[in-house]
């Protein structure tokens, strides 16, 4: 059961690949990626355990960051 506390764990499986994304996606750097990631409010809501936000795959995650990069509006996918 994921919970605030254990959450960072779950994060470190998640970033990696959404990291890569905007790497191959931008052509930039690793250091750009985490740059723009870390920083965005996408990242912040993926750190509170109560957006749920963490159960998602890195794509859907990555194409709601690119959506914040370029209009700055995030759209959260429905529940299935």
């Amino acid at each position: 059961m994921v919970n605030q506390e254990n959450l960072n764990g779950v994060l470190t499986f998640i970033t990696p690949g959404i990291l890569q994304q905007l790497m191959d996606n931008r052509k930039i750097t690793a250091e750009a990626a985490s740059i723009l990631l870390y920083n965005s409010r996408l990242y912040s809501l993926l750190e509170d355990e109560e957006t749920k936000l963490w159960h998602l795959s890195y794509p859907i995650l990555y194409d709601m960051l690119e959506e914040e990069l370029t209009t700055g509006d995030i759209t959260f996918p429905e529940e299935q």
